[in-house]
């Protein structure tokens, strides 16, 4: 069966407070509405993601959202139905679609794998978790205690097959609906309750950020990965180093731009990850390569990262030479660093070192390079 993501992204997030929307808020160092994104994009099942954003947010989007696999991003409406409405037009020729809330960043693959199973007997399927707190009326004073036992707190995100929803779209005529499971049972469609997640709590409050960090690291492991390499100083080349271009007599050899520095941090970051190294993901055999700038290769290894969920707190990178000196520009490479990870520089450390003119770096003869990245990933069986 063919699944679809629409992911509502089209309020004010005025409660939240802060500069920007909360669904473009960072949330476990990136902006809030790229975790949903990621869970999609890394279950099987969803062959399309669609992204529904509010007037004039479509730039923030497109920032939020850089290198990440979307299918559309498409501008939704005053009210939230309105929006699913936008997003339920571009779809395509899904058989089910999943609906979900851009404040309920972290999605576990186990809910989509039960919402989806559910849609095989069933119009529609949501998840949802029981009443543990004791529930009263507020009348100006406390008032009678409300029977919780056949009650749920509803989460998303909703899963539907797409004639059934689009057809409760279609049908509603009343008051704006506050999610779409409403809309389906009004126009006469059954509608499952699957098991939903405590991750799935929404972020509304401003103090709900400050939860949702610690729910998220709750589920993180953290891990470390090393890189090491060397490189030849020949004449007639360029030198870069940490992504900074310097003058020097010679420059460094290498089937890339040999940004030794780069290279090193790739393999700390692949190793973090436990995803091969530098070579594997791109062979120095293969001439699409040659000359390549190294801040592709750091990217790359971010964006993996980032694929699979985990977040790089820290970088550490250890220049060893002679010659050129790294302290003039060490400022330029930390910034440099920080902008290819999506990381403040704070949390990138260069560092410069000789070998009391022994060996290779000694004699000037090649650059070296060690790193150690620091990240935290998702906890696996």
């Amino acid at each position: 069966m063919k699944t679809a993501a629409i992911i509502v992204a089209a309020g004010k997030g005025e409660r939240a407070g802060g500069a920007v929307p909360k669904q473009f808020a960072r949330v476990g160092g990136k902006p809030m509405i790229a975790h949903s994104v990621e869970a999609f994009a890394r279950h099987p099942a969803i062959s399309r993601i669609v992204v529904v954003v509010g007037d004039g947010q479509q730039g923030m989007a497109e920032t939020a959202l850089a290198g990440l696999p979307v299918d559309s991003i498409v501008t939704g409406g005053a009210e939230r139905q309105n929006s699913v409405r936008a997003g339920l037009a571009a779809v395509g020729d899904a058989h089910a679609v999943l609906i979900h809330d851009a404040a309920r960043p972290f999605l576990p693959a186990e809910v989509i794998d039960r919402l989806i199973d559910a849609l095989g007997n069933t119009d529609g399927a949501i998840p949802a978790l029981p009443v543990v707190d004791t529930l009263a009326r507020n009348d100006a004073q406390l008032g009678d205690v409300v029977d919780r036992t056949a009650l749920v707190r509803v989460q998303t995100p909703q899963a539907f097959r797409l004639p059934a929803i689009r057809a409760a779209h279609d049908r509603w005529t009343g008051s704006p609906a506050t999610d779409d499971a409403q809309m389906a049972r009004a126009a006469g469609f059954d509608v499952s309750i699957v098991t939903g997640d405590t991750m799935l709590e929404k972020v509304t409050q401003p103090e709900d950020f400050a939860e949702s960090e610690r729910r998220l690291a709750a589920r993180l492991v953290s891990v470390t990965g090393q890189g090491f390499d060397v490189h030849r100083l020949v004449d007639g080349e360029e030198m870069w180093l940490a992504g900074v271009r310097i003058d020097h007599p010679k420059g460094l050899s290498g089937h890339s731009d040999a940004d030794v520095a780069l290279h090193a941090l790739t393999d700390a970051l692949l190793g973090a990850l436990g995803d091969g190294d530098i070579g594997s993901h791109f062979p120095p055999s293969d001439p699409q390569w040659r000359g390549a700038a190294s801040h592709r290769f750091v990217e790359h290894a971010r964006d993996l990262i980032a694929a699979a969920g985990g977040i790089i707190d820290h970088v550490d990178l250890t220049i060893i030479c002679e010659a050129p000196k790294i302290g003039p520009h060490r400022e330029a490479m930390r910034h440099a660093i920080a902008a290819m990870l999506c990381i403040p520089a704070s949390r990138v450390s260069v560092k410069a070192t000789t070998t009391e003119r022994l060996g290779f770096t000694g004699r000037g003869e090649g650059i070296a390079a060690q790193a150690i990245a620091t990240i935290r990933r998702p906890l696996e069986d």
